[in-house]
């Protein structure tokens, strides 16, 4: 009877097809080179195609799903450049500075060098917008003769986008991670997954939880598909996540990653990006060349600091092209003279600079202390006001503050009536007046704890009518006994500082050791003053009484 339905299926023209499929997956399985729990499962997979109609929905879902694992990339390795050298020239020709990522990967190339068996980094690149986290990945990839995958992560909510769907579903497809290694034809590609702070979570599960056992060097050599089933080996491939902020990242997700942080640009390094990097990126894309248009240094330091203000170069970038497109539009009108771009005619081709430096009152005033502060955007100069008048002690807070701000001009006030006769303050001060306490741009909210040195030197110089030294600036938490602790952002808030042409800055004594990143050119400009208790930020910032006169 089978003879028979087979000779009826051949005259019909049916069956045949369905047949050489399942002989070309037997052929295909006979060559792969896998675990034993794969060939079973795909052994299992063809011998039910085998048995089914060819009509049948079901034959279409294990088609596709021996498709998928016949596709996979199982043994497919590209061969490592493990020539440093050449390693390190292919890193620098596309990035300036970010020392300390090329460091570790030039490192990673000379462990895989003495040993085969080195399982791939499981890096995370933390920084601001713009300094060139995903383009790194992409030099990481060109340096080690990898392939390169990059699958953004932002906005993803649901844990299938990771994992996978279940075959029963309709439509179920394998997760992000295998259809990315489908796509690159390799088992060791350099894998960026970009912005895993901005994973959300709902019903539908947690991605950044699913991804635990994908960035795990101990779990992820059998990272489990639900859509294929069975394991499939990730040790070989070299992750790379980046994100803006650690905050936001899960504890667990976070301690299986190396982080390393891209900290924002100085001037002197986004004006050697712009000479080396983007005028020639520009030009070329404007469809120009140097014989048409050129800039000097000049113009490209005015254009950084007067019409950008960022970590990154992103913005720097768009003002680079905005002149371009302008000179382009006069070669296509049919001036075709070299135009020389300089730091005169800036404003003739960008319009009024977007950007006022800081603008510091040079003027010791009561009341008026200069903080600094860290912004996504780099570091930024902060005025502290205080003020003081008849009332019954109550404080007022102004400029959009956090919590966090609040409760430290609290703590200052706090410091200011415990101690009022070391400071040499009347205590019948803190009975009469009410304080009122303002950062100016009140519409940027502001928050942290950095900001409670600057606020105690403002209101206990209100108290004590000392006046402030205009140049000086400063950053720490306070305490209720007038300790400083640590803060963060040390190398942005010395730029601001720098950028801003302060003289002086009091930091906090724990933070001595973030002065290894700040430039040597920048440490030459300023005095660094580190200070453990709030008296002694008084003494180096206010002047005494008898010196105080316009």
């Amino acid at each position: 009877l089978r003879q028979q339905l087979k000779a009826i299926q051949k005259e019909l023209g049916e069956g045949t097809e369905i047949q050489e499929e399942i002989k070309g997956y037997q052929e295909k399985l006979k060559k792969l080179k896998v675990a034993k729990e794969v060939r079973e499962e795909l052994e299992k997979q063809i011998d039910r195609l085998a048995q089914m109609h060819p009509e049948s929905a079901e034959t279409a879902v294990v088609r596709n799903y021996l498709d998928w694992m016949f596709a996979l990339p199982w043994n497919k390795t590209t061969v490592d450049n493990l020539n440093l050298i050449d390693a390190k020239r292919i890193l620098d020709e596309d990035h300036y500075g970010l020392e300390k990522v090329k460091e570790r990967i030039l490192e990673y190339l000379g462990v895989r060098k003495l040993s085969k068996k080195i399982k791939g980094p499981i890096l995370c690149f933390v920084g601001p917008p713009g300094v060139g986290k995903t383009s790194l990945g992409r030099s990481i990839a060109r340096a080690l003769g990898r392939k390169f995958i990059r699958i953004s992560l932002g906005g993803v909510r649901d844990e299938a986008e990771i994992r996978g769907h279940r075959r029963t579903y309709v439509g179920a497809m394998p997760g992000r991670i295998i259809q990315g290694l489908r796509r690159c034809s390799s088992n060791n590609p350099v894998f960026m997954m970009d912005e895993v702070d901005k994973i959300g979570a709902d019903f539908r599960g947690d991605p950044s939880s699913a991804m635990l056992e994908v960035l795990d060097p101990e779990q992820n050599y059998s990272f489990r598909d639900h859509y294929l089933g069975v394991p499939y080996d990730l040790s070989k491939v070299m992750f790379i996540t980046t994100a803006n902020l650690l905050d936001p990242i899960q504890p667990a997700f976070r301690d299986r990653m190396e982080i390393i942080q891209i900290p924002g640009y100085t001037e002197e390094e986004k004006l050697q990006i712009a000479i080396r990097h983007l005028v020639p990126k520009q030009i070329q894309e404007n469809a120009l060349s140097n014989k048409l248009i050129s800039f000097t240094r000049g113009a490209l330091q005015k254009i950084i600091s007067n019409y950008t203000r960022e970590a990154g170069v992103r913005n720097l970038e768009r003002e680079i092209s905005a002149v371009c497109r302008k000179v382009a539009r006069r070669v296509a009108e049919g001036k075709k003279h070299q135009t020389k771009i300089h730091a005169q005619n800036i404003e003739k081709y960008l319009g009024p600079h977007k950007i006022f430096r800081d603008q510091l009152q040079k003027k010791d005033r009561i009341g008026i202390a200069t903080g600094v502060a860290w912004t996504a955007a780099g570091g930024e100069i902060l005025f502290v006001e205080a003020t003081r008048m008849k009332g019954k002690g109550a404080l007022t807070l102004t400029g959009s503050l956090g919590d966090v701000m609040k409760e430290s001009a609290q703590a200052a006030l706090t410091y200011a009536k415990a101690h009022a006769s070391e400071l040499g303050i009347d205590r019948e001060i803190f009975d009469n007046s009410d304080f009122h306490i303002h950062i100016p741009e009140g519409a940027i909210p502001k928050d942290g704890p950095s900001a409670g040195v600057t606020m105690a030197t403002s209101l206990i110089s209100v108290c004590t009518e000392k006046k402030i030294r205009w140049n000086v600036a400063m950053t720490g938490e306070i305490t209720l006994r007038g300790s400083i602790l640590p803060v963060g952002g040390i190398k942005e808030k010395v730029l601001a500082a720098q950028r801003a042409g302060i003289n002086v800055i009091l930091l906090p004594k724990a933070n001595k050791k973030d002065l290894i990143d700040i430039p040597a050119n920048v440490k030459r400009d300023i005095e660094f003053i580190f200070v453990d208790e709030i008296n002694e930020v008084f003494k180096h910032a206010m002047l005494d009484r008898e010196k105080t006169g316009d």
